[in-house]
């Protein structure tokens, strides 16, 4: 799964601790939605729906 430099650039500002389950959890979603890319707009919808604002 790749990310766009803008995706991982948010995904930075994770936590370092939870950064892995994140990224884990991300690309499983992307995955389910047949994507191949994670870009920032994708991101940020997973993040609304494990209910992050």
């Amino acid at each position: 799964m790749t990310w766009t430099a803008e995706a991982e650039g948010r995904l930075r500002e994770v936590p370092f601790f939870v950064r892995p389950a994140v990224r884990k959890r991300i690309e499983r979603l992307a995955a389910e939605a047949g994507l191949e890319q994670i870009d920032a707009g994708f991101y940020e919808q997973a993040k609304t729906r494990f209910g992050q604002t």
